[in-house]
């Protein structure tokens, strides 16, 4: 899109009517989409908005799985979330697709953990599922990883089936990884079930409640003109709250094990409370063989971390025996071994990410 003003009739016709364009300018870009500020002025007053528009395969689901993520959020956190708009394909140019937010000034600093903390805390114990399963009601896209939401009512085969896809995406930069494959399927037959399976027997359940499904350093900023903190980019679905911290095991992102650390301390962990550290683990490395699907040189650290899991619990959901007395120390730590992953794992592109949702520097 030309700074020239000009705008596909189908983002024009989600503007309030009778409105003119003043400006609009690139403001932001990721791996997989572009960002544009637009000035509107109607009424004789001047409004700006958030034009996000994606150009690549899926790119109207992507559009409205962003859409539809946001409009639930801001039912159970409105105070949060900028307001979603609009989504669609354009009408010049069918490849392409949008989504129209109101721009926000946006600072790149995070909320205190005890800040973030009462925020989430919120949204996973308002929002339930309207189904009363685990999933969404449309695709959400973790970047540019699909996430396939069907409803199910066991979480163990709704996390199975993410955890498959994600070893499907990892593999995309060099082809097929045997070594990757057979850690795969050996992790899918006893890692899974043994630290799943309990959270759904024994007399023992989780309630299905909506997480942000993408929620870590980049995605979390402060609001110039409220100086409140705002979340955007959400992969929304109902799921384990635990889910949530996927993206803060490593020592990289600020948001990390503190955070998590103060949630179980706050609200608590699911029983069995002792796998409280494992399921962590677990719910990480499916977010980094994600990540390994764009940034292919961790891969070898994923691996370890599967192979630890594996070790540590080599004859599955058989060798699972409640250990009441360890719940109190079951806490997320760092994996000191690890390498660290990167910085802003999916938004590793030429310019800082704050440009990329209207943020200030």
């Amino acid at each position: 899109m030309a700074e020239d003003n000009h705008l596909d009739p189908a983002v024009l016709a989600a503007l309030p009517p009778g409105g003119k364009v003043l400006s609009v300018f690139q403001h932001g870009r990721t791996n997989w989409s572009t960002g544009y500020k637009i000035e509107y002025e109607v009424d004789n007053e001047e409004k700006e908005y958030f034009l996000k528009v994606l150009d690549r395969a899926r790119a109207d689901e992507m559009a409205r799985g962003e859409f539809e993520s946001s409009k639930a959020l801001i039912q159970h956190i409105p105070e949060t979330i900028v307001p979603p708009i609009a989504w669609g394909k354009y009408e010049e140019d069918q490849s392409k697709a949008f989504y129209l937010t109101h721009f926000r000034y946006l600072h790149e600093q995070l909320p205190t953990n005890s800040q973030l903390l009462s925020i989430i805390k919120k949204l996973h114990q308002s929002s339930a599922s309207p189904t009363g399963k685990f999933g969404f009601h449309v695709t959400t896209f973790w970047g540019p990883p699909p996430m396939d939401n069907t409803w199910t009512d066991s979480w163990e085969e709704y996390y199975t089936r993410k955890f498959r896809s994600a070893l499907e995406y990892g593999q995309i930069p060099h082809g097929r990884d045997e070594e990757l494959c057979e850690l795969g399927e050996e992790f899918i037959r006893k890692v899974i079930p043994r630290l799943l399976r309990p959270l759904q027997t024994g007399g023992r359940s989780i309630k299905p409640t909506l997480c942000h499904g993408d929620l870590y350093d980049a995605n979390i900023q402060i609001d110039s003109a409220t100086n409140q903190p705002v979340l955007f980019d959400p992969c929304c679905f109902y799921g384990h709250h635990e889910m949530e911290f996927q993206c803060m095991r490593a020592a990289r992102n600020a948001v990390g094990p503190a955070f998590v650390n103060a949630y179980k301390n706050e609200v608590g962990a699911s029983e069995p409370q002792q796998d409280f550290d494992d399921r962590n683990t677990l719910y990480s490395i499916r977010c980094d063989l994600e990540t390994v699907g764009m940034w292919p040189q961790w891969l070898g650290s994923v691996k370890d971390e599967m192979r630890r899991l594996l070790a540590k619990h080599p004859d599955g959901i058989d060798g699972f025996k409640e250990e009441h007395h360890v719940a109190a120390e079951a806490e997320v730590v760092h994996p000191k071994s690890r390498p660290e992953l990167g910085v802003g794992a999916r938004d590793i592109a030429p310019i800082p990410v704050y440009q990329a949702v209207g943020l200030e520097a």
